[in-house]
């Protein structure tokens, strides 16, 4: 509720004061902001580790674009969207974001990316996810060792020049409505 999508100049005045009063009927609240709208978007989701000893790594990404309802239904690494190049600009935005809060733990930074190429961010979550498996198939690491193990304030046991790829993975989630 609230959102709107414009598309010229002329109609952004009613689509602003529409989604306001929507807002407000709904929430309470009419405080509005607006936000670049990216079409046919792909989920990107860059696996990040970091230590309180300042190492943070990324392992890579799960492409999450196959939804129902905006519900994840299948988790992919590699994406067969991403190219070593973009893979690498991704997986440094999301190290440098991390380094920006000085994030320590398991954590996943989540990205739009447009079909231009240009990826924007969306989230990050602060937590180990359901889908960690798909990473730790392609990788070989056991996040939730690394987890516990960068809790307990070791050093992280990689670096960022030895995380590889390899292979494929998939996970599908059974939704029933």
């Amino acid at each position: 509720r609230g959102m709107k999508i414009v598309r010229e100049q002329r109609a952004l005045a009613q689509a602003f004061s529409t989604a306001s009063a929507e807002a407000v009927a709904a929430f309470s609240n009419g405080e509005m902001y607006i936000e670049r709208y990216v079409e046919r978007p792909r989920h990107i989701e860059i696996q990040i580790v970091a230590d309180e000893h300042g190492q943070v790594i990324h392992l890579g990404e799960r492409d999450c674009s196959v939804q129902r309802r905006h519900q994840k239904l299948v988790e992919e690494s590699p994406s067969v969207a991403l190219d070593d190049e973009l893979r690498t600009k991704m997986g440094s935005a999301a190290v440098a974001g991390a380094r920006a809060i000085a994030y320590e733990g398991c954590g996943t930074m989540e990205f739009l990316l447009g079909p231009n190429r240009e990826f924007y961010f969306m989230e990050m979550n602060t937590r180990i996810q359901v889908e960690h498996p798909v990473t730790e198939e392609v990788t070989g690491y056991d996040l939730i060792k690394a987890q516990i193990a960068v809790a307990a304030g070791e050093a992280l046991p990689w670096r960022q020049d030895e995380v590889r790829l390899r292979g494929h993975a998939l996970e599908c989630r059974v939704n029933a409505e």
